[in-house]
């Protein structure tokens, strides 16, 4: 492993660091012109520069560059909530709430149900069944401005994978206190903080990210700089990103907040401030899919299982099923309805943290050798299925919003070669 040639020493991170920026950027550039996402090919760069296969981007690295993680991800919730203005949601506002709800519980279910079959355990399929609700925003929000979607379906899929958050954490508090009762008993448990707490979690970040957005419009409302005003942003999510990891609160639904109060306050809204942050979000962006595609272990495919085959199938036919459902009821428009389903393969960040959430709440001495089992299996089969939900979800984003119409740049061939024509 070329890792073992390489010194523990900072200066030789930045160096590693910006020569993945490079590869990155190459990587995805490539993956433009095959006509995938360029999202795609980063991931692949990081595999390819992980411990899969080089080596050059270890554990220690990943740890020293954690922080890009929050900052990518905080930029992506303040983008995402810079999308939820209050006029668009209106028109879709029943929609929304139906195919939020529909399809995180249609996976919850498929996945519980079929798991439960195979195994004959009820907590083990509980969690499996709360861990497949959550959808990755990073990646879907990357296709969606490589190629500057808009419509109906990109204003859906925005909200939804902004919602989604809240939801799957909510669904997996339920699932893990009905699996704890399974595996230890009713009389250990604090119902109070189980139940409680993650209700607490949502609206604590909620009602942070509102007022750190009011007092970002505030400092803002008269100046014109885009300097000044790239240097309030940067900060009011730099502070809030800090915030909701130290109150344990999720920092995606927290900066999700803090752009919905830019966007919606009344007089006072402001969305030129989106644009002014997208400028620096490019490289970190990169870095992120990057470091994601490091951390994915190409060795773990082979130890997916059952298990892992029935979690990718019916979590896949639970979000689409589920918003296909809630697409009709709600009567959203037809592009929805047929195409949203494909966008919400993706699965990272908070699917990863609940297994290893998973990990260390089962691995307590009150649930034996069946919770250790459980977390080992968790962390195993979560790890394996993101990396291949990771490589189909972009890929699934990019054909849905083409055949909605919506994407507004798309490589075409012409006799001239390639060139970026309109798509919608």
């Amino acid at each position: 492993m070329l890792k073992d040639l390489i010194p523990d020493n900072g200066n030789i991170v930045l160096v590693i660091a910006g020569l993945a920026l490079f590869l990155g950027w190459g990587s995805g550039s490539l993956a433009r012109k095959l006509k995938a996402p360029q999202v795609v090919g980063y991931i692949l760069t990081g595999v390819v520069l992980g411990s899969s296969a080089l080596g050059v981007i270890g554990s220690g690295m990943l740890d020293g560059l954690v922080f890009i993680n929050f900052l990518a991800l905080a930029f992506i919730g303040f983008d995402i909530g810079g999308e939820l203005s209050i006029r668009g949601l209106r028109k879709l506002g029943r929609p929304i709430l139906w195919i939020s709800l529909l399809e995180s519980l249609g996976a919850f279910l498929l996945v519980t149900i079929a798991i439960f079959l195979y195994t004959r355990k009820l907590y083990v399929a509980l969690i499996f069944g709360a861990l497949s609700s959550a959808t990755a925003p990073a990646a879907t929000v990357d296709v969606l401005r490589e190629y500057q979607a808009s419509g109906p379906l990109t204003t859906t899929l925005f909200a939804v994978v902004g919602i989604d958050d809240g939801l799957a954490i909510a669904i997996y508090a339920f699932a893990a206190l009905f699996a704890k009762i399974l595996l230890a008993g009713a009389q250990s448990l604090n119902y109070a903080k189980l139940i409680l707490l993650p209700f607490a979690q949502i609206i604590g970040a909620l009602v942070m990210g509102f007022v750190i957005g009011l007092i970002l419009l505030l400092l803002v409302r008269r100046v014109t700089s885009r300097a000044t005003i790239l240097t309030c942003v940067v900060g009011a999510i730099l502070v809030t990103t800090g915030l909701a990891n130290l109150l344990d609160l999720s920092l995606i639904l927290a900066n999700m907040a803090v752009g919905m109060t830019v966007i919606n306050l009344p007089k006072y809204g402001r969305p030129d401030l989106f644009e002014v942050a997208r400028g620096i979000t490019p490289p970190l962006f990169i870095l992120f899919f990057v470091l994601v595609g490091a951390r994915l272990d190409v060795t773990k495919l082979g130890s997916l299982g059952v298990i892992g085959v029935l979690y990718i199938v019916f979590r896949s036919a639970g979000k689409q099923g589920g918003t296909y459902l809630g697409a009709r009821i709600g009567r959203a428009p037809r592009a929805v309805s047929r195409y949203l389903g494909l966008c919400l393969f993706s699965q990272a960040g908070v699917a990863i943290g609940l297994s290893i959430e998973t990990m260390l709440e089962f691995g307590a001495k009150e649930f034996g050798t069946a919770g250790l089992e459980l977390g080992a299996m968790a962390i195993t089969v979560i790890a394996a299925t993101t990396l291949i939900f990771q490589l189909i979800g972009p890929p699934c984003t990019r054909h849905a919003i083409i055949k909605a119409g919506e994407a507004k740049v798309v490589k075409k061939k012409g006799s001239l070669g390639e060139s970026e024509v309109g798509a919608g």
